[in-house]
């Protein structure tokens, strides 16, 4: 065997876990009469504890995989030991596609029958090159941006792969929205979001009658859609630890109900942070590894290990590394005008130490923004790179993982 097969044995067997049950676990949750948050629901441990662990285990739960077709065709076929991030990446966007086609209120649960659209969600990250989001896309998507396949990722950089890889999904649409200079602009956002749609609607309202227009004919109408909105906000809270300043504001993120969670961490160790409770952060953790998972003959796929059966995970919110990134869904107009209105209410209600800040229009001194267009080329997204000023303008501002 190799020197570097050698070293890559040593990795897996190093990441190599197994997945407990609930009573493994050396502590379960406290018997508290603090209310439990979990993306934008609030739960009482004493009288829900079903249903919140319920609602944690219908996340799609991305770990570690083993045995997949070597990434780029020569490359490793593991992602144990530098994955995470691409996996908590995997999972802030798995939760967005849920809220998209299944809603808030879905819950999974194991053998019970599932919508179709939940089936086609799961395969969009299933381990293999021609999957819209898998471990291969993310990996390649990030090489052409001097990131080697095998090196960890910062949360801003996995935003900038996904909103690359989005262009190419035409299933889900979404547009992808990813602040610069902790700075929300609305007006942005609504020219990213609302698009002219021919014949959307047809009407026959008598007030639309002009000229040679016959009462009994139906009119076309141009009216504008909402494109569903991912909008992921990097954040840097401090320097080399989280400022306290900033604690409750994150936590008011975790109440909204557009929220996706947290991409965060510790060096090293990458998290997707999905609630709270008190003081601690509640969290999916991707440090497992599990063999890769196919299609079946008839096309179905085996989900049960693809859902945290495992008390969720939780840490001090002081233990977090300043380097995160908050993401959002807003399926419609109304659903980002109310987040907007919570924002302003929550977050923007003092004028010093403020997480991010939101604004109506362009500021001037900025480049115009243009939303970015499927390019017109035969690819799944992986192949298509620009030149890294372009995609990745402020990456390293917020990496937190090092090697």
């Amino acid at each position: 065997m190799t020197l570097t097969g050698l070293r890559m044995d040593a990795v897996l067997a190093k990441c190599e876990n197994q997945i407990p049950g609930f009573s493994d676990l050396l502590e379960d949750f406290p018997d508290t009469e603090e209310p439990t948050w979990i993306l934008g629901k609030q739960y009482h441990l004493k009288t829900e504890r079903s249903e919140l662990l319920s609602d944690v285990r219908s996340r799609l739960w991305f770990t570690y995989r083993k045995k997949f077709s070597p990434i780029g065709g020569t490359g490793p076929s593991s992602d144990a030991g530098w994955g995470c991030m691409l996996r908590c990446g995997q999972m802030i966007l798995a939760q967005a596609l849920i809220c998209r086609h299944l809603g808030m209120d879905w819950r999974w649960e194991k053998g019970k029958w599932q919508p179709e659209q939940y089936h086609r969600i799961l395969q969009c990250f299933l381990d293999r090159k021609d999957s819209c989001y898998s471990i291969h896309q993310m990996a390649q998507m990030g090489v052409g941006e001097g990131k080697s396949v095998g090196e960890w990722y910062g949360p801003n950089t996995v935003a900038q792969v996904l909103k690359k890889l989005a262009l190419f999904d035409d299933w889900n649409a979404l547009a992808v929205y990813i602040s610069m200079d902790n700075t929300v602009v609305i007006e942005d956002i609504k020219k990213l979001c609302k698009h002219w749609s021919e014949n959307c609607r047809l009407q026959t309202d008598t007030s639309l009658y002009r000229g040679d227009v016959s009462k009994n004919q139906t009119v076309s109408v141009h009216c504008k859609d909402w494109k569903p909105l991912l909008l992921i906000i990097p954040l840097r809270m401090g320097i080399n630890h989280i400022n306290p300043v900033y604690i409750n504001a994150l936590k008011e993120c975790f109440k909204m109900p557009q929220s996706l969670g947290v991409l965060g961490g510790k060096p090293n160790n990458a998290y997707y942070f999905i609630g709270f409770l008190g003081d601690e952060l509640i969290y999916l953790d991707p440090h497992t590894t599990q063999a890769a998972v196919d299609t079946e003959d008839d096309g179905s796929v085996d989900d049960y290990s693809y859902h945290c059966q495992r008390i969720p995970h939780r840490m001090k919110i002081t233990h977090l590394d300043p380097s995160v990134a908050l993401g959002f869904f807003c399926n419609t107009e109304r659903d980002f005008e109310s987040w907007c209105n919570s924002v302003q209410k929550e977050i923007l209600k003092t004028r010093n130490f403020r997480m991010f800040e939101l604004v109506e229009k362009h500021p001037p001194h900025w480049p115009p923004f243009v939303p970015a267009t499927k390019p017109e080329v035969q690819t799944t997204g992986a192949e298509f790179v620009e030149p890294a000023d372009k995609l990745f303008e402020s990456e390293e501002e917020f990496e937190i993982l090092n090697v």
